[in-house]
């Protein structure tokens, strides 16, 4: 039986035209589903505690516009362009109660996080937001997708307000204390799952920088009882960074 060989026409071989093709049309369908995916994650996650100003600043970002706010039980949500980009601003509640829900429904389209702090409150608070800022940063949608991270300092214009330095170590302080606690009490459960809850180098103090994800500091207040507002921080890390 005579050896079988590669199809000719005026001396091209099908096989490997075939194989171009192929080629070109995975990496075009590759590159597709990459661009889909990343237009997908246009979220922008207003997160924080109770009290911290999170709905106030939406209503600033969106409506330009000073609000009577009240504990919420649902999200807001609205657009928002910057930079000629759509971005879907989504205000989570604050409640430990419904925060996790809230967070665990919208996580996956997660573009930015904005943690909003009071920064009045934040030495009597720290436990708390420090917690719910951990369990973020430790989830696996999180880890996997990397999202930019905005600290939003708020509440400046308070006499007493810490500034956004001194927030930002107050929480690396906590969080370190925090990582350390979570590990020993997992490690007692399954020493395999004690890896979940380290953050940074365990060998050294916890500092955001050792995060594999991009965190700023800034500082605003969205309402003063003169009138005026100061979110240009919030603004222009939109801008710029996500």
């Amino acid at each position: 039986m005579a050896d079988k060989v590669p199809i000719k026409l005026g001396g091209t071989d099908y096989t490997q035209v075939f194989i171009a093709v192929f080629v070109i049309v995975i990496t075009l369908v590759l590159i597709a589903l990459y661009k889909r995916r990343k237009s997908s994650r246009q979220g922008i996650l207003l997160t924080g505690i109770c009290d911290s100003g999170k709905t106030l600043i939406f209503s600033q970002l969106i409506h330009n516009k000073h609000i009577q706010t009240h504990t919420s039980i649902k999200e807001n949500v609205a657009n928002y362009i910057s930079n000629n980009e759509v971005l879907r601003i989504i205000d989570i509640p604050g409640h430990e109660r419904l925060r996790d829900k809230f967070f665990e429904q919208y996580k996956e389209i997660t573009k930015g996080i904005v943690y909003v702090v009071d920064s009045n409150t934040i030495t009597q608070d720290i436990r708390d937001a420090a917690e719910f800022l951990y369990n973020m940063l430790v989830d696996p949608v999180v880890i996997k997708n990397k999202p930019k991270l905005l600290i939003l300092c708020n509440k400046q214009d308070y006499t007493f307000s810490k500034g956004g330095s001194a927030v930002k170590a107050i929480f690396e302080k906590e969080l370190n204390t925090l990582r350390i606690t979570k590990s020993n009490q997992l490690e007692s459960v399954d020493p395999k799952m004690k890896k979940t809850a380290l953050l940074g180098d365990p060998e050294e103090d916890f500092d955001f920088a050792s995060l594999p994800l991009k965190v700023d500091i800034a500082e605003s207040y969205a309402y003063h009882k003169n009138g005026t507002v100061d979110i240009e921080g919030l603004k222009k890390w939109l801008a710029h960074h996500v």
